[in-house]
């Protein structure tokens, strides 16, 4: 098996795939949605609130502070998160124009 070749494609679609990946678990999904909820959080929290081990949920916090969907700021011995409001609404725009493509009224089926 080869290795996924990102060059050939442009940076809108690696950008619009990379998103479609942190979407693509339903930890990060629950994770985004109690911090919404909630507008701040400390990782202990979470380990609570969706109920999976703490280095898997630091693994997920991980994938979408990467993506810079969330920060977060050291508060004595642990971490306080939350949606990165600027980033949030640049993935909304960037998706809300791939996903609001309309098909042609003839459609190929």
């Amino acid at each position: 098996m080869g290795l996924t070749k990102t060059e050939m494609f442009s940076e809108l679609q690696n950008e619009i795939a990379l998103y479609a990946k942190v979407f693509g678990h339903p930890a990060r999904v629950a994770i985004l949605q109690h911090l919404f909820k909630i507008n701040t959080c400390v990782c202990g929290d979470l380990v609570d609130e969706i109920g999976l081990a703490q280095p898997t949920i630091s693994q997920h916090l991980k994938e979408l502070k990467h993506l810079g969907l969330i920060k977060g700021n050291v508060e004595g011995t642990s971490v306080c998160y939350c949606v990165d409001s600027k980033n949030w609404a640049k993935m909304k725009e960037v998706m809300f124009q791939f996903l609001d493509q309309d098909l042609s009224k003839e459609q190929c089926c």
